[in-house]
């Protein structure tokens, strides 16, 4: 393996899915009032994105590498550890509880409001953290799966950067600050791969490499199955993200036959 080279590549692939916060941000500032059928089909395909990759190729490959008893163990890891933060998000601030766009915007700020939505910034921070561990250390190891989670991890931090930005922009009618603390949030995915960087890379081995797989796995499955899945039925109808769950996972299938 070209280390090197993959070291950089790593965490460029990181960093942009980090900042996709960014693009939801973005639509949320043309856009005063996005669908939830748009946000629906997003989650799901997120979802559908996310449980391929972990269980027909992630998995296998920490199986094949690492035995199997090993990446079981890593597997139910990154469920753990996913779910732990999760846990010690309040529930009220937490992003995949996502609350819609159909706030209306008042004419002076709306302290409480500002309040959710920097609550909410940081636990979209607080999220992306492991995410971009995960995504640095996958691209590491395999770079065409690393492309594949970044790309999974993009789509799922699109509509991320839409809940991050919408409270705050109706909260004070300031599109640019609503920009920058949903862009801000995604920061702390290239902030990980730096730290994966710097701790990681000394220790860095085959076996880890693919418990790393099996603990990115894990933490998928979680995001998908907890967070992004229920919130895509309660914002729109279940075959809004079905369709986004089947195309999600077409889209894998054939991005693995083709690369």
């Amino acid at each position: 393996m070209d280390l090197p080279s993959n070291v950089w590549l790593a965490l460029l692939l990181t960093t942009i899915a980090g900042l996709s916060t960014g693009i939801g941000s973005t639509i949320a500032y043309f856009i005063k009032k996005p669908k939830m059928s748009y946000l629906c089909f997003s989650l799901g395909l997120s979802a559908g994105v996310m449980l391929y990759v972990s269980f027909i190729e992630l998995l296998p490959d920490a199986f094949e590498t690492a035995g199997e008893i090993t990446g079981i163990y890593a597997f139910f890891a990154g469920i753990i550890t996913i779910g732990i933060i999760d846990v010690l998000v309040p529930e009220a601030e937490n992003p995949h509880a996502f609350k819609g766009t159909t706030l209306k915007r008042k004419g002076k700020p709306d302290k409480a409001l500002l309040r959710v939505g920097m609550l909410t910034a940081l636990a979209v921070g607080i999220h992306n953290f492991p995410e971009g561990l995960a995504t640095f250390g996958t691209a590491l190891s395999d770079i065409k799966l690393g492309v594949l989670i970044a790309f999974a991890i993009a789509i799922h931090n699109i509509p991320e950067g839409i809940s991050v930005s919408m409270p705050i922009y109706y909260a004070t009618g300031d599109k640019k600050k609503a920009f920058f603390y949903s862009f801000l949030s995604g920061v702390a995915e290239p902030v990980a791969a730096v730290l994966g960087f710097l701790i990681l890379l000394p220790f860095l081995s085959d076996f880890i490499l693919a418990f790393l797989l099996a603990f990115v796995a894990g933490i998928m499955v979680y995001i998908s199955v907890d967070m992004l899945l229920p919130v895509a039925h309660q914002y729109g109808s279940g075959h809004c993200a079905i369709l986004g769950i089947i195309l999600g996972m077409f889209i894998m299938a054939l991005s693995l036959l083709l690369l």
